[in-house]
């Protein structure tokens, strides 16, 4: 068992050990399947996704002179001929790129030299009987060329974290170019096909199919917005999660709202960190950016093309927006417009993706939360001002000070959304639901068009669990007919009678547009009288 070639199984073994261990083995058959020109593989996912666990996995499964048939005998894995003519009998070879690179930079050495040299050899140690000058200090790609001309094997090679010298160094860095000239040599060499059995590669981001970053550009791609067939196999999916739930006795709903939202080939997909914290913690939070730092959302976020900020805004409210993915970028600095930004804070997992709208929007409470506290701490001036503005409106809504809250609305629309323009409810529910953007940290997401009563509510805000003295707030939206109509209108369709059992007071909240004048008028009515009206 070496540092890099044929690790064997003892990291997947204690993994599968674990205590909220979820089985991914399937995802050996589909690889297994793949054909000649499939079979170079590039799999991303946001960081913290169980992406690091699944390349263990392989390892674990292909490293020859490992024995792992009784470590997969018990799991989901199909033991069908291939798999039991597969298992162990490759030569593994395993980088975590980000590691070495940071080995290498610490050593004071070339990181690409540094890497091939160690690979080469513990190839030579492993094949000692070859001896061959072809060998000797060597280019992998060569290495691997010679080795499976004299031996007829085949090869499995497994990069974590490939991306990372790409995503960290600037275009013009000699070790960045080193790296994708390695790469080149390695995959895109007309042996490659020969010797390679599987190449499987981890990142954050997506290859960019540029000439400066051609060395992969044969691989088939899976990622947060195209995950193909491999949708399920990296993160947990929704029965998954409901599953631990179940065992550990969590509630499901929490988990839900608190970490669900990335939805793969419309399967529900949660972050494996988070959902493992909060069931060892027992406490529903904010666990995934502990891991890091928020330097990826201001060095995004400050570039603000085209109204960035604007959009982060109204996606944090509840709302989404539109966006290109076509064209992303994988370097995090070469941007040239706003849908390449967001395109990337989709890879990072800070946005999710609706591949059937091509919208995109903030998928659940932790990465709210996540926004706030970057807002709230290291925010651009431009969120945090007007994080502060929402919580005003809150307060002035909580205190039933109509007047003011009117007020604020109206700034809301006039400062920060200026860009959408009234036509419709829908228009204004959007305003309202960015004006009151801070009460995220007291309800669940605001629920457009609830059915309550003999009707249906424009919007309604439900007090957290941990917020039993909450109040629920129904807002009802009205053009042109006055604020006082949109609480009758409330108040005959009986919606309070439907929500007295979340709270034992209800807010009625009335706003009104008036489309000659362009202002808005509200009016609040405290509700505790449940009977009917």
């Amino acid at each position: 068992m070496g540092r890099f070639l044929n690790q064997g199984n003892r990291k997947f073994a204690e993994f599968s050990r674990s205590k909220y261990f979820v089985d991914k083995t399937m995802l050996i058959n589909k690889l297994l399947q793949k054909d000649a020109d499939e079979k170079f593989v590039c799999n991303s996912r946001p960081r913290r996704f169980g992406k690091s666990v699944t390349a263990d996995m392989l390892v674990a499964f292909f490293s020859r002179g490992t024995d792992s048939g009784a470590l997969f005998e018990p799991l989901k894995c199909e033991k069908d001929a291939l798999f039991r003519a597969s298992i162990n009998q490759y030569d593994t070879i395993f980088v975590d790129i980000q590691a070495q690179f940071g080995a290498a930079q610490f050593e004071r050495k070339a990181p690409v030299p540094y890497i091939n040299g160690k690979i080469v050899r513990e190839l030579q140690e492993e094949y000692r009987e070859i001896e061959h000058p072809a060998l000797e200090g060597s280019v992998l790609a060569t290495a691997l060329t010679e080795l499976y001309y004299r031996t007829g094997r085949q090869f499995v090679i497994i990069f974590d974290e490939w991306d990372y010298p790409i995503r960290e160094f600037d275009e013009d860095s000699l070790d960045r170019k080193d790296y994708l000239e390695w790469l080149r040599s390695l995959f895109k060499n007309s042996d490659a096909k020969e010797y390679v059995r599987l190449a499987y590669l981890t990142g954050i981001m997506p290859i960019v199919r540029t000439k400066g970053q051609s060395a992969v550009n044969n691989f088939m791609e899976y990622t947060m917005t195209t995950p193909m067939d491999l949708a399920q196999d990296i993160g947990f999916t929704e029965g998954e999660v409901h599953a631990l739930c179940e065992q550990y006795d969590v509630s499901f709903e929490e988990m839900k709202e608190w970490y669900n939202g990335y939805y793969l080939n419309g399967i529900a997909m949660y972050n494996p960190l988070s959902v493992v914290r909060a069931l060892s913690c027992r406490q529903f939070q904010q666990y995934w950016t502990t891991t890091g730092t928020y330097g990826d959302i201001d060095d995004l976020i400050s570039k603000n093309f085209d109204g960035l900020r604007e959009d982060v805004i109204k996606m944090l409210s509840g709302n989404r927006v539109p966006v290109t993915v076509a064209n992303g970028k994988n370097d995090l600095q070469s941007f040239q417009n706003k849908s390449e930004v967001l395109t990337a804070l989709i890879h990072l997992g800070y946005f999710a993706y609706d591949s059937d709208t091509r919208e995109a929007y903030v998928p659940n409470k932790e990465i709210q939360e996540v926004f706030y506290q970057y807002m709230e701490n290291n925010g651009q001036e431009h969120l945090s001002q007007f994080m502060k503005v929402s919580e005003q409106i809150l307060s002035a809504v909580m205190e039933g000070d109509a007047v003011r809250t009117a007020q604020q609305i109206q700034c809301v629309h006039n400062d920060f959304v200026s860009s959408i323009e009234y036509n419709d409810e829908n228009s204004l529910a959007c305003t309202i639901m960015i004006a009151l953007i801070s009460a995220f940290r007291y309800y669940h997401r605001p629920i457009r068009e609830f059915p309550c009563g003999k009707g249906f509510a424009d919007l309604v805000y439900l007090p957290l669990a941990n917020q039993p003295n909450r109040p629920v707030i129904v807002v009802e939206l009205k053009w042109d007919k006055g604020a006082a109509a949109a609480i009758a209108q409330i108040k005959n369709r009986q919606y309070p009678v439907s929500l007295r059992e979340y709270s034992g007071e209800i807010l009625l909240v009335g706003i009104d547009y008036d489309k000659k004048t362009k202002q808005h008028t509200c009016l609040i009515e405290r509700f505790t009288n449940f009977a009917c009206q």
